[in-house]
């Protein structure tokens, strides 16, 4: 049997035995970016999912590494940072299964990551570049509707806030959410001092990727 099949096998032999099926996992790379960053974020999104889209999502999320095959265990994995990243061929070829299994990858960018990111992506899919999302793809309309994309929740450099995406026979296997820090907006109240607006925006945001991740 071959080292991707045996992993497709693992991946929903995973799922069917261990409940995991609502579960998500913080992804940690090499490269000395802040892969930890953010720590309140996810498990707010979670908790928000959980009150208001019916989600049963552990509140806790595990934290796995890019070249383990725990990650075949979990529907969704994300990925935030600042700087540097850095796949090693093996850990991209477990990510490329991993995806081409059925498995989905959040990347939000907090600042800085994205020159590093893309070049890394490469190693991925070699043959596959990442794809602004329109504003009319489905992840805008989930449960909350975002007629204009992505919306921003952190100034930076002045650009507008930009969904990227890789799809695969027709299916969004990774969203990269580019100037908008989503995950800053996820944090506690006191962590950024957002208006309550914000945080509601940045959370119905969120919880439209975990439900289109989760349904497809």
């Amino acid at each position: 049997m071959g080292y991707s099949k045996l992993l497709f096998l693992l991946f929903f032999t995973a799922l069917a035995n261990t409940g995991n099926a609502q579960e998500i996992a913080i992804l940690k790379y090499k490269g000395g970016g802040d892969w930890y960053a953010n720590p309140t974020a996810l498990p707010n999104l979670i908790q928000f999912c959980n009150s208001n889209i019916g989600t049963k999502i552990k509140e806790q999320p595990e934290t796995v590494e890019i070249g383990d095959v725990t990650i075949f265990q979990y529907p969704m994995l994300h990925m935030t940072g600042h700087g540097n990243v850095l796949f090693s061929q093996e850990e991209a070829d477990n990510l490329r299964t991993y995806l081409l299994s059925g498995g989905f990858l959040h990347i939000d960018d907090n600042y800085g990551m994205e020159p590093y990111l893309r070049k890394e992506l490469t190693k991925v899919f070699p043959n596959t570049n990442l794809e602004e999302l329109g504003v009319d793809h489905p992840i805008f309309k989930e449960h909350y509707q975002f007629p204009d994309g992505l919306p921003k929740i952190h100034e930076h450099d002045g650009k507008r806030p930009q969904a990227f995406g890789i799809s695969i026979d027709g299916r969004l296997v990774l969203l990269f959410t580019y100037e908008s820090d989503l995950g800053d907006g996820w944090e506690d109240p006191s962590v950024h001092n957002d208006p309550e607006n914000v945080r509601t925006k940045a959370l119905q945001m969120g919880a439209n990727i975990i439900s289109y991740a989760f349904k497809n």
